[in-house]
């Protein structure tokens, strides 16, 4: 089977919000729709079949069931689209897009949509199993004394609601706690990753003054661009906070350097060359390949480092070095985790013994490193990310009028995803 080549045109998403504001009570059906009407809109797509829609949210309430088949219909797209959910933490949308992009590539569709959606203003909030037990026998009781005897088996504590953390069940860690470990462990001092951050804010903020997202970014709820970006922000004030994660003396992390939790969608449209020719279709960029790759973060490697696993297996595939890249999407979960992956690719020791590589990956030039800012400034509802780099990535690329750009995402439970889009 020859395998066609994969074309990225456009993206939409709506404005991401830090979470408990704007978007207080709005649905992940709500957010994605708007992202995915930006984009049936900008693409003229009303009422027409597109070959397949594959999104996802990380967090769900039992009310998205179907997700994705409800937002591609209220979306305004034909009936006769089929749609699939999928979740892969951080690195759904990213995963999305393969799923996609590999259903072209072999011919199974001629066009498809990947996109992702996450809020933490809408949460499913839980209670014990005792009451959920309860509630479910107080449901299938036969008999009004059943039933009774059902809801009084809930104890007072029963009814202490339990809200989602970003914590990992093998771990008892959250998110920042775990790269806070990673940090320490590469010796990642806090200027650094507080010089990082402020130079996300930076490039993101020039990004919008020189209208890049302005044909990416959908209004949604009186928001035009994302509520996360502090342009006037500076590296001292960054310095003035107290570290997050851990009180310790070695502690790093902070409010500043690390990614908020964020509500928002986004979406992206891939298709095939025949199908971009007939429908008169600009082609930005090429999805060339993606990988996956997990880590032992138990015994062996940190949480987040599985995209520096990823990588060499992405290059080796590709024939290519980590210097062949004009531009490189970072995903910014934590300033600490993008340099701890910097730092480990430079690192001959670690490339020999744990990537199994003859001598270090290499720097990279960080003027190429996340130039549209990046999640620091951006925001990042989990979900929503991968998409979001993807047509932000092939806009940059079909602007500089060719070259390659690399992107890499970590995830929760060890695992990371990275991808290789080219012009």
């Amino acid at each position: 089977m020859n395998q066609r080549k994969v074309c990225i045109v456009t993206g939409s998403r709506i404005p991401f919000a830090r979470s408990g504001t704007k978007y207080q009570g709005v649905s992940n059906k709500e957010l994605m729709t708007a992202a995915l009407k930006g984009l049936v809109d900008k693409m003229n797509l009303k009422g027409k079949e597109v070959g397949e829609v594959v999104l996802g949210a990380v967090s769900k309430h039992a009310y998205d069931f179907s997700l994705a088949r409800e937002c591609t219909i209220e979306a305004g797209l034909s009936f006769h689209t089929p749609a699939t959910d999928i979740q892969k933490a951080c690195g759904l949308s990213l995963e999305a897009s393969n799923i996609i992009a590999m259903k072209i590539a072999t011919g199974q569709i001629e066009c498809g949509i990947a996109g992702g959606v996450d809020t933490n203003s809408d949460i499913p909030v839980e209670f014990s199993k005792n009451f959920s037990d309860a509630m479910s026998k107080a449901n299938y009781a036969r008999s009004t004394g059943d039933r009774i005897k059902a809801l009084l088996s809930i104890r007072p504590a029963d009814l202490k609601p339990s809200f989602p953390a970003v914590k990992e069940p093998r771990t008892g860690l959250s998110m920042g706690q775990s790269c806070e470990l990673m940090a320490q462990r590469w010796q990642i001092p806090r200027s650094e990753q507080d010089q990082l951050a402020w130079e996300s804010h930076q490039n993101a903020d020039r990004a919008y003054n020189e209208g890049f997202y302005s044909d990416l970014v959908v209004p949604f709820k009186g928001l035009e661009k994302d509520g996360i970006l502090r342009a006037d922000t500076t590296v001292e004030k960054m310095g003035s906070l107290r570290t997050a994660f851990e009180k310790s003396d070695k502690a790093t992390l902070t409010a500043a350097n690390s990614t908020p939790l964020t509500d928002g969608a986004s979406a992206v449209f891939l298709c095939s060359e025949e199908y971009a020719k007939e429908n008169n279709l600009e082609i930005q960029a090429y999805f060339t390949t993606c990988q996956s790759a997990a880590v032992d973060f138990i015994e062996e490697e940190g949480l987040l480092m599985a995209p520096v696993y990823a990588v060499p297996k992405l290059l080796k595939r590709a024939g290519l070095t980590l210097q062949d890249f004009d531009f490189y999407e970072i995903h910014e979960a934590f300033a600490a985790q993008v340099l701890c992956t910097l730092k480990a690719w430079e690192d001959e020791e670690f490339c020999k013994t744990k990537l199994g590589l003859d001598g270090a990956l290499g720097s990279i030039d960080r003027s190429k490193l996340n130039v549209k800012g990046g999640s620091l400034a951006l925001g990042h509802p989990f979900g929503a990310t991968g998409a979001r780099i993807v047509a932000g990535l092939a806009k940059m690329l079909n602007e500089k009028g060719g070259g390659r750009g690399l992107i890499s995402i970590c995830t929760a439970g060890g695992m990371g995803v990275v991808a290789i889009v080219e012009k």
